[in-house]
């Protein structure tokens, strides 16, 4: 028997970063100013370079909740959310509560929706974000699958994970979690 096959593979121990670490390591430079990073289970992660599909994606998005929403949720563009010590993810959009407490970035309590772009970054919003979403209490995540010109829906979340996904293709209008009476018409984002 080869010794390589023997041995068993060892469990290494990694050094989790904290929101805390992870900001101060923006604050002394090691992280420039304009770094696609975001903290995702204690590790810094590099975001895909943002395409043009997934700028006008974002852009109509904003646009589309901005209008149906007005002044009942803030709607947050590629901005970060504290969701435990050791977790800032930047979805590309979330509706928030309002009147939240402009001292501290939203939680996941804070949180009705989370929306992820995906031009290129399907199995990620899907396997890594969802249940991290769903882990933290996030109600509702989408994911705008450019590529295949698809709504993946995540509701229902319970025990760290989404127990109600659905793909929608031509979604048409689709009602925003947590606010009776308002929908987006999904139509044209694809």
């Amino acid at each position: 028997m080869d010794v390589l096959e023997a041995l068993e593979i060892p469990q290494l121990k990694r050094h989790r970063l904290t929101v805390e670490n992870y900001h101060r390591m923006a604050e002394i430079g090691v992280l420039s100013a304009d770094a696609r990073v975001e903290l995702v289970n204690g590790e810094i992660v590099d975001m895909a370079p943002t395409g043009t599909n997934h700028y006008w994606a974002v852009l109509s998005m904003n646009r589309l909740l901005q209008r149906a929403v007005g002044d009942s949720a803030l709607v947050s563009v590629q901005a970060p959310l504290r969701l435990d010590p050791f977790n800032q993810p930047e979805p590309d959009l979330a509706l928030l509560r309002p009147g939240l407490n402009s001292k501290a970035l939203p939680t996941g309590a804070d949180t009705l929706l989370v929306i992820e772009v995906s031009d290129t970054t399907l199995a990620y919003d899907v396997r890594i974000k969802a249940p991290l979403y769903a882990r933290y209490g996030v109600p509702e995540m989408w994911v705008l699958d450019l590529a295949n010109r698809l709504l993946h829906r995540f509701t229902a979340p319970r025990d760290g994970m989404y127990t109600d996904v659905s793909a929608l293709k031509g979604p048409g209008v689709v009602d925003l979690p947590g606010l009776p009476g308002c929908g987006v018409d999904l139509s044209g984002v694809f």
